[in-house]
Parts: C-alpha cells; sequence; structure tokens
C-alpha cells in the first residue's frame, strides 16, 4: 500500500542500539537478543539489513558509547545512516538509499522508543512508506516528565498502541511481535 508502486522490497532498520544508548534500556538483553535474530532471519532471507547510528555531544564519532554493542555487527555491504538528530531521514541520505535498495516497507527494531525510533516511523510513514514496528524488540529507558515517572514499559507499551492501525492515505504502521515477522 505504500506510495512507491514501483518499489517492492521489505528491509530491517535497526536504529541505535549502540553502547551509550541502550546500556541501560528495559529488558536489554532480550531486546538486543531479539534483535539479533531478526538480523539472522532477515540476512537468511536475503532482504537488506539498515543500520542507524546517532552522535552528539555525549556519544561523539567513535567513541565506545557510539560502537554498535558488540552482540550485533553490521555486514560489510549492508548500510550504516549516521544521524544527529531523532529522525533517522533529517539530513541523511536514508530516502536515496531506500530508493536504491527499491524499499517501501521498513521492519523497525531499536532504541530509544519514545526518540529515535518513533520519530523515524513518522517520517517514514509521512514519506508514503508502510512501516512494520516489532513491539518486542525496541526499548528505552526509564523517563520523567515535570515531576511525573514514566517507567520504561509504559513508554514502549505507549509507543506500541500508537503505532497499531496508524493509517496515511499511501502508506500504514502495522505492529507485530517479533515471532510472526515475515521477510
Amino acid at each position: 500500500m505504500s506510495a512507491y508502486p514501483d518499489r517492492s522490497k521489505r528491509a530491517l532498520m535497526v536504529i541505535d542500539v549502540q553502547n551509550g544508548v541502550v546500556d541501560y534500556a528495559k529488558n536489554r538483553n532480550a531486546v538486543v537478543n531479539r534483535i539479533c535474530e531478526l538480523v539472522e532471519r532477515a540476512r537468511i532471507a536475503g532482504r537488506d539489513v539498515i543500520w542507524v547510528q546517532h552522535s552528539e555531544d555525549d556519544m561523539p564519532l567513535e567513541s565506545e558509547y557510539w560502537q554498535i554493542v558488540p552482540e550485533l555487527k553490521p555486514g560489510k555491504d549492508e548500510r550504516i545512516i549516521h544521524k544527529l538528530w531523532r529522525s533517522a531521514f533529517e539530513e541523511t541520505d536514508l530516502e536515496e538509499v531506500l530508493e536504491e535498495l527499491s524499499v517501501d516497507h521498513l521492519i523497525v527494531v531499536g532504541a530509544q522508543s519514545n526518540y529515535c525510533v518513533r520519530h523515524t516511523i513518522h517520517a517514514a510513514i509521512e514519506r508514503g512508506l508502510d512501516v512494520t514496528l516489532v513491539e518486542d524488540a525496541h526499548t528505552t529507558m526509564d523517563e520523567s516528565w515535570n515531576g511525573v515517572a514514566i517507567p520504561a514499559e509504559i513508554i514502549i507499551a505507549e509507543l506500541n498502541r500508537a503505532c497499531a492501525d496508524y493509517d496515511l492515505p499511501d502508506s500504514r504502521v502495522d505492529v507485530m511481535d517479533a515471532s510472526k515477522v515475515r521477510f
């Protein structure tokens, strides 16, 4: 249903699974292991895996915090999108990469649910791409807002709920468990 009838491929997008992003994230090990399994399944199915790597003052390029977690290793031919903003589309070549790879559907995993995962999903669907959010393969940390504590599990559940049945005229977001993802 995407806005790109000339494209027909799915790709797995792994967002910001970096030491400085997931070290204290909710269920870090379980989520990273699930992402590892999805990466392997995507590769076996011949699907592209696109890695997104964030940098900022507290996580400068090449620092230990900036590195992708040791459990995950991008393949030598897999694309890595380096970004400075919450959306992986903002000031990057992601749109060109998706066009080159003929991708019209992103399967999204990663961190942090309430920041880069959320904003990248919104940017993708607004650009006419279909998205599948893997509900048990994204994570974040506990937060607070105006003195109110917000547990990570609530943030994760809220993103899953917000993305369920999220349609725009030419695109949609589906939410599903990792075990049900088909490449």
